[in-house]
């Protein structure tokens, strides 16, 4: 495929470039020429506010005269303008400006005539700054707001700090050279380094000591092959059902892992997200039947990442709520497999979101209470008389088999059996159902209305909110 243009970065520390304009758009040009360390003159009658605030701060050479070949070149000649190395015109005045790009294609000096591609011999794109670290995106001048459209979304995936990985990268390049002879071997080190907890521990937790340390381990662990002798694990919360409340972070550890372990409950278009290479094993759980015990899943996680893979458990909500997620981190810590836990959207808030309502309302509850409804937990021995008197809006997660013993158990310690009950199927998805009842009415209703898991019951004041709440804010 052609380029319409070359991408390249130039080094135009201390170098002379030029600014025809003394408005906005020439402000926001001579912004960029600044930062990149270039020597800047502006030529133009007068400044408009931005400007001026580059001149009042000494980042600009101002030229108060309107822009004349016959001017500029008998002012070069006496030295008090070098010839630039860019030039950029950004005027409302067209003859100025064709009179500017015709100046720099005699001279050989590239130009940029604001927002008229056909009088440019170079684009500034849009930017994104992780210095050293500088992502550049250009539309060939078709459309800048769709190039900064695209800027801000990688703005969201690539963290501020990877301006100190590189940095750090930097610091240790020679080392690496040193004691991984060859260009494969070294490659491969990078790639493992660059996939894994490394990365985090610069970019997003600002912990360089400790990133320092693994890069240490990791470089004297390096075999012949370039490979690590440990892998590590990924314990990523996919959230309630909707694959867009997915999490950053854990969108891109997961397109890292080399081997996936999911539950019923991730959404497909979820898992789609992984590497196409990505191996892909189900795990899933639901009542009655584990697809693999949890042992062997906890099992699991440590065989591969001690052969040197990168793991990611991708769990429905958030690993540490209901998730089992701290079992499986204590046989990790136990075997010294290196983690991380992505929290993710817990059910209990992405569910009440879509349904249109919210958990806590200063008029309504000012607390909430996360409960476990599985049989196997004991929905018997739930503390109903704690929940009854506490004003919590509660939250039973698998709850539906149990809602008997649910709605019996709060009405037998005193909970107002008209009290509003909310059902929410297959939270956050585009089937999501969301049934509205009384807490009398809570069996009948999921009996009525067939009403089968993955269910979410929430029983509360607050669930009336949802009334007076647009309707265009629900999902049901």
């Amino acid at each position: 495929m052609s380029l319409d243009y070359l991408p390249i970065f130039l080094n135009l520390k201390q170098q002379p470039c030029l600014i025809i304009g003394g408005g906005a758009v020439a402000a926001r040009k001579a912004d960029l020429f600044i930062q990149a360390g270039a020597v800047v003159d502006v030529i133009a009658p007068e400044l408009g506010n931005e400007m001026n605030f580059h001149l009042e701060h000494d980042k600009i050479n101002w030229h108060p005269v309107k822009f004349s070949v016959l001017w500029l070149e008998q002012l070069e000649s006496l030295g008090g303008i070098p010839q630039p190395k860019l030039v950029i015109s950004a005027t409302d005045d067209q003859a100025v400006n064709l009179a500017v790009y015709a100046y720099c294609q005699q001279k050989g000096i590239p130009v940029n005539v604001a927002d008229q591609t056909k009088y440019c011999d170079f684009i500034l794109p849009a930017i994104v700054n992780r210095n050293p670290v500088i992502i550049a995106v250009s539309t060939g001048g078709r459309s800048p707001v769709l190039a900064r459209v695209i800027k801000a979304r990688l703005e969201t995936l690539v963290p501020a700090g990877y301006g100190r990985l590189a940095n750090l990268l930097g610091q240790y390049r020679d080392q690496v050279k040193a004691t991984i002879s060859t260009l494969v071997g070294r490659k491969l080190f990078w790639e493992n380094l660059l996939s894994g907890l490394f990365v985090d521990k610069v970019a997003t937790s600002n912990d360089t000591k400790e990133a320092e340390q693994l890069l240490v381990q990791a470089l004297a662990e390096h075999n012949v092959v370039g490979q690590q002798t440990t892998g590590e694990v990924y314990l990523i919360g996919a959230g309630p059902g909707d694959p867009d409340l997915m999490t950053f972070k854990g969108l891109r550890l997961l397109q890292q892992a080399d081997v996936v372990l999911y539950d019923r409950l991730v959404a497909p278009e979820i898992l789609d997200m992984a590497r196409r290479e990505a191996e892909r094993i189900y795990v899933g759980k639901k009542d009655k039947h584990h697809a693999v015990p949890q042992q062997d899943i906890s099992q699991m996680m440590v065989d591969l990442a001690k052969q040197g893979k990168k793991v990611a458990r991708l769990k429905g909500g958030d690993p540490y709520i209901f998730g089992r997620g701290a079992e499986e981190a204590e046989l990790l810590v136990e075997n010294n497999i290196p983690y991380q836990v992505v929290p993710g959207i817990t059910a209990a808030a992405g569910c009440s979101a879509y349904a249109g309502f919210p958990l806590t309302h200063r008029d309504y509850a000012q607390s909430v209470a996360l409960v476990t409804g599985h049989q196997q937990a004991g929905a018997a021995g739930i503390d109903y008389a704690r929940l009854a008197q506490s004003g919590d809006t509660m939250v039973f997660y698998m709850g539906i088999k149990n809602a008997q013993k649910i709605q019996s158990g709060l009405m037998e310690h005193g909970l107002s059996p008209q009290t509003p009950v909310a059902i929410i199927e297959n939270g956050t998805k585009a089937n999501q159902r969301v049934s509205i009842s009384q807490l009398d009415g809570l069996v009948s209703m999921i009996e009525a209305e067939v009403i089968k898991p993955p269910a979410l019951i929430i029983v509360g004041e607050v669930i009336s909110v949802r009334e007076k709440l647009t309707p265009g804010g629900q999902h049901d």
